[in-house]
């Protein structure tokens, strides 16, 4: 394991994904890998394990599934920034619309996040329901690696909450009910492809470990993010990291957030009654086929009119509040809130034990990856 690490190697963890070099993504792709399912069972179990999702995680959280749009009007400001940086910004393109008498200015979504807030008020969903979709995006600016394509798909889901529901108790509440399901879906696929029973890939445990970032960096404060993600998951296997995109002690925030749609500014006290800050958080587990960190899900409470000013005050982005999105949650239109998005791919490589994302998605990836791939008995759909 990495010792130590500079600032500089702190700041460059923060926010781009991937591996970042076709060298080092090699090494990490195992030498000794054979799927367990072929390619046709690989098709059929992906649909199992997608439908006992979608199912279950609309009857655990009371969602119901919905349309979600592909482009959005660059003027609502509903298209998902990612990080606070800007450096991953999404596709853009004209559409002239009657001779450009009419034109719209629209971009590709990188993930609905910001859509499905004003949707549970326009779709009438009251406190306690919410939307479900089978959301598809393109994140043009992704080091294209084992884990990481260009087009991304989701389960991106949001439940109506109250303003007493705004507590850390109820994110855990939230976070257990969702384990539940990928739990399930794991049980479901090895009961109807038993192929996928192997000793050297153990089972997701019963219960999810909640540990918070500040927590997560004393216990190892000379590792970067991504080092200490994996350190963790080496010694438990499935933990939930609370409050995403605060500034820690080191300076920096575990990793850049959004700051217009997870809430990682308000206080919260952890169990044993020290100050803690954010209500969001990732599932992160460890994955036995890439012997790597592997994140299934990034999820929290949304921002509600103070802490929005507030964490756009933080990241030099308060015009942002003149945007039609912004508007809606300082009036109080748009509902109270909380959600994420599920990787489907991710979860799926993860539960079907592949060693790589394109085995079961259907994307672009670039001919170096492809022959890597081809030399370690890696299956990569085109």
């Amino acid at each position: 394991m990495t010792q130590p690490t500079t600032d500089a190697g702190k700041k460059a963890d923060l926010a781009g994904p991937g591996i970042g070099d076709y060298t080092e993504l090699e090494k990490i792709l195992p030498d000794d890998y054979a799927s367990a399912l072929d390619r046709r069972e690989t098709q059929a179990a992906i649909f199992l394990v997608k439908e006992y999702i979608e199912r279950n995680l609309c009857r655990e959280l009371n969602l119901q599934m919905v349309q979600v749009p592909l482009i959005v009007d660059v003027e609502a400001g509903i298209n998902d920034m990612l990080d606070r940086d800007g450096k991953r910004g999404p596709i853009g393109f004209h559409i002239s619309n009657d001779y450009d008498k009419h034109p719209i200015d629209a971009q590709v979504v990188q993930a609905a996040t910001k859509w499905k807030r004003p949707a549970l008020r326009e779709l009438g969903f009251g406190v306690g329901e919410g939307l479900c979709t089978d959301m598809r995006a393109v994140r043009k600016d992704y080091f294209l690696d084992h884990d990481h394509s260009c087009y991304v798909d989701q389960w991106d889901w949001e439940r109506t909450i109250t303003a007493d529901d705004r507590t850390l108790d109820y994110l855990k509440t939230t976070v257990r009910k969702i384990w539940k399901v990928l739990k399930g879906a794991e049980q479901e696929a090895l009961d109807r492809f038993p192929a996928l029973r192997a000793d050297r890939y153990p089972e997701l445990p019963e219960e999810i470990t909640f540990i918070h970032a500040e927590d997560l960096l004393a216990r190892y404060p000379t590792l970067p993010r991504k080092e200490r993600e994996t350190a963790i998951l080496q010694e438990i296997p499935a933990v939930f990291i609370i409050g995403i995109g605060w500034t820690l002690d080191d300076g920096y925030p575990h990793e850049m957030r959004a700051a217009d749609y997870d809430d990682w500014v308000t206080p919260t006290v952890s169990e044993d009654g020290r100050p803690m800050h954010g209500l969001n958080g990732d599932i992160l587990v460890w994955n036995p086929v890439t012997h790597r960190r592997h994140e299934l899900t990034s999820m929290g409470i949304r921002v509600n009119p103070e802490t929005l000013r507030q964490q756009l005050e933080l990241t030099g982005q308060l015009d942002w509040l003149a945007l039609p999105y912004h508007k809606g949650i300082m009036s109080g239109e748009t509902p109270l809130s909380i959600g994420g998005g599920i990787g489907q791919s991710r979860t799926q490589m993860l539960l079907l034990h592949k060693a790589h994302l394109g085995e079961v998605s259907v994307t672009v990836w670039p001919r170096i990856l492809k022959e890597m791939c081809a030399r370690k008995n890696i299956f990569v759909l085109e």
